[in-house]
């Protein structure tokens, strides 16, 4: 039986990851999140990583509110930074493969085709800044490591769907953003695609998010459109949004990923994200 630790299990991608593993025969996962083990704590990290010997490292865990990070900025470096730096000087000396979640904003966002692995990164704010690093320490320190880049992800927790539904509830108009692109990705598609490349040698560094693009206006209208809601959105830039809605966060405007290295080394193919939207909300109704 090969063991899995999955730091941040009871976040989205941590949640698809157990779902995706039911069942398997071979796979025993050790769920953590922060109470059970605290990646920021290099002497934590290894006593329990000699002690379960894992086979791999899911890191799942991250500091993801965009504008906290501004503010927070030794806890954002701690837990994307010095966290993935741990996990891989751990795995390295036991002979773990390591997974590291990573993200669109460790690229600038001002491009104007799909970013595929070979661009050049750009982070324009401490949570793509501190992530950046996290993927540099995996390269320094981890031997054989998938880094994953993801964008836009919903799953079983808080997340863009969720926060569209609760406010068509109490809202007949919603304002969004429609200068701002990338593409929807359900944390299922991607934990499919770790489920993947684990068990494989062919490691480095992938993008990976569902196919096509949009905005994020189009996004939260597909919303209401598969949930049966009136609600009507409006669609506003980033600049009139933020005149009354002001964030301490640059967010990308262009941050559409191409999963270039997907589809040169493998036949692995995420789900278009029409189809995964629809999805994951005909499992929400069903609930």
């Amino acid at each position: 039986m090969k063991k899995v630790i999955v730091t941040g299990s009871n976040g989205q991608l941590g949640i698809a990851i157990n779902k995706q593993y039911r069942g398997t025969a071979d796979i025993e996962l050790i769920n953590t999140d922060v109470a059970e083990l605290d990646i920021t704590n290099i002497d934590k990290v290894m006593e329990m990583v000699r002690e379960v010997k894992p086979y791999a490292i899911i890191n799942c865990a991250a500091y993801t509110n965009v504008n906290a990070c501004e503010t927070d900025v030794d806890n954002a470096y701690k837990i994307n930074a010095i966290g993935p730096r741990n996990l891989s000087i751990a795995a390295t000396q036991v002979g773990a493969k390591l997974v590291q979640v990573s993200t669109d904003y460790v690229l600038s966002g001002d491009g104007n085709r799909p970013y595929t692995e070979f661009d050049p990164t750009g982070p324009k704010g401490v949570y793509g800044t501190s992530k950046l690093a996290g993927e540099n320490f995996v390269k320094e320190f981890a031997k054989d490591y998938f880094i994953i880049r993801t964008a836009w992800l919903y799953g079983e927790g808080k997340n863009f769907v969720k926060t569209m539904l609760h406010l068509s509830e109490k809202m007949d108009r919603i304002t969004v953003v429609n200068d701002q692109f990338g593409t929807p990705t359900s944390a299922e598609e991607l934990a499919k695609a770790i489920h993947y490349l684990l068990p494989t040698e062919n490691y480095g560094l992938f993008h990976g998010t569902c196919e096509g693009s949009c905005h994020w206006a189009e996004f939260a209208k597909e919303i209401f459109r598969l949930g049966g809601k009136n609600t009507v959105v409006e669609e506003v830039t980033t600049a009139q949004y933020e005149a009354s809605n002001p964030a301490s966060a640059p967010r990308p405007a262009y941050s559409i990923l191409d999963n270039y290295m997907l589809k040169l080394t493998t036949d692995f193919q995420f789900a278009e994200w029409h189809d995964a939207i629809e999805k994951y909300m005909g499992s929400l109704s069903s609930l």
